[in-house]
């Protein structure tokens, strides 16, 4: 006896019904933020420099080389959760990226989604700080300056590219 199942249609990742779902989805489920600052509380600053430095130096190896990051030399940012965890402090010495302990001269604050967004390029980071989904508190004209200049390099956000050597 041979059993059919029955065909199942293609989804359509388009669809506006799937697009209702997600938006109900991230509306409604709590967010990972308190679980992933916990987590983040736990892991010591050489792993934390030790996952994110070279992927975020290979992300930018090309504006790096070129000066784009020049201003930024012996300065320090954060980039943080709503909420402060989790959080990471980035600065630029000897033309390198790096991942420090400690505060941040500017602080760049937002929800996971609106950090998402702005790393897939979705939306104009100028709209996403006028809508207020981040803030930037602290040294201001830093912080402009980062987003600035995150908004003027041909980038694209990709996990794959990240963590290939």
């Amino acid at each position: 006896m041979h059993l059919s199942l029955p065909k199942l249609p293609s989804l359509n990742t388009h669809s506006p019904l799937l697009e209702q779902t997600r938006a109900v989805l991230h509306e409604y489920l709590p967010s990972p933020a308190p679980a992933l600052g916990a987590i983040d509380r736990r892991i010591p600053m050489p792993f934390k420099q030790l996952a994110a430095e070279a992927p975020l130096n290979r992300l930018f190896a090309q504006a790096i080389r070129d000066g784009e990051f020049d201003d930024f030399e012996g300065r320090r940012i954060r980039l943080e959760v709503n909420g402060g965890q989790p959080g990471i402090t980035l600065g630029f010495w000897a033309g390198r990226l790096r991942v420090i302990d400690g505060p941040g001269e500017a602080t760049i604050r937002g929800s996971l989604a609106a950090f998402k967004t702005l790393a897939e390029r979705r939306q104009d980071p100028d709209q996403l700080f006028f809508q207020r989904r981040l803030i930037i508190e602290g040294d201001t004209e830093l912080g402009l300056g980062l987003k600035n200049l995150l908004d003027s390099l041909e980038w694209r956000f990709s996990i794959r590219q990240l963590f290939s050597s």
